[in-house]
């Protein structure tokens, strides 16, 4: 039963995790101290968006899920939970390529804003 609830704390840490990566650059509109943990964040996510890497979250998760004696899954943590509920039916590479570059415009986006809004705070002081 402990195996079973750390397997299944794992897949709450690693959902919050890829939520941190897709929206964590709107925290550094209040705070930029947050770009210190957003970037590495995205960076990794973006590393196995686009090589196709394994997740070590993805790894845990199975080894607790067979320690729980239940069966791992061999696909990726987003295949295997997420697909359903935010990819398009036939996911192929080039729309998980497309998926990174809608990720990195986005958050080029509200960086370029955190990055005025400091610009004009420094003016004001």
């Amino acid at each position: 039963m402990l195996y079973w609830l750390a397997s299944q704390a794992v897949v709450l840490l690693h959902f919050l995790f890829i939520v941190f990566v897709g929206f964590g650059a709107v925290l550094a509109l209040r705070n930029r101290r947050w770009i210190y943990v957003h970037l590495p964040a995205l960076s990794w996510g973006l590393f196995v968006e686009f090589t196709n890497h394994a997740c070590p979250l993805t790894e845990l998760e199975n080894t607790l899920r067979n320690a729980a004696g239940q069966a791992g899954y061999t696909d990726g943590f987003i295949q295997h939970y997420l697909i359903g509920l935010i990819y398009p039916a036939g996911l192929t590479r080039e729309v998980q390529f497309a998926l990174g570059l809608i990720l990195i415009g986005f958050n080029l986006w509200v960086y370029a804003r955190v990055w005025r809004n400091t610009k004009a705070a420094t003016r004001n002081t």
